[in-house]
């Protein structure tokens, strides 16, 4: 069957690094979508641990064996990626009740930017939950080689 409007999601974040808990939210946004668009976000007020092409190749790598994704990255306001990548939801990933409160305040700035695109939220799988960059960040720096 052929789709003509496929259903397109963002799964936006700065991926400083990309985890296996990202990596699960998009398997899991595939079940809803059609395509999911993950976009490495650059700003340059923040110190990452990584350049953004290495953020990207990691994504990569991370993904080479799901289908029907793409990853790109962006230094412009999330919604703007949207309407480039066709992407009419936004994904983001809740871990815990902090999570759930910023991600309400960012979503609500998106839906004031443009009401057509949807902020989807997918719980962290409980094996999951305690899965971040900031710690995956701190693992590598101290060289940790104990498993995420």
């Amino acid at each position: 069957m052929l789709l003509l409007n496929k259903r397109i999601a963002l799964f936006p974040g700065s991926f400083d690094p990309f985890t296996i808990g990202h990596k699960d939210i998009v398997r899991r946004a595939l079940k809803l979508f059609d395509k999911v668009v993950v976009a490495i976000g650059v700003n340059s007020d923040k110190q990452y641990m990584f350049t953004v092409e290495e953020r990207v190749a990691k994504t990569v790598s991370m993904l080479c064996d799901v289908p029907n994704i793409e990853v790109c990255h962006y230094d412009d306001m999330t919604v703007d990626c949207c309407h480039r990548m066709g992407a009419t939801a936004i994904v983001r990933g809740i871990r815990n009740d902090s999570d759930l409160a910023y991600e309400k305040k960012v979503a609500a700035v998106n839906n004031q930017l443009d009401s057509n695109i949807e902020t989807v939220f997918l719980l962290a799988a409980p094996d999951m939950e305690g899965i971040s960059s900031t710690l995956e960040r701190e693992r590598l720096l101290h060289g940790s080689n104990r498993d995420k």
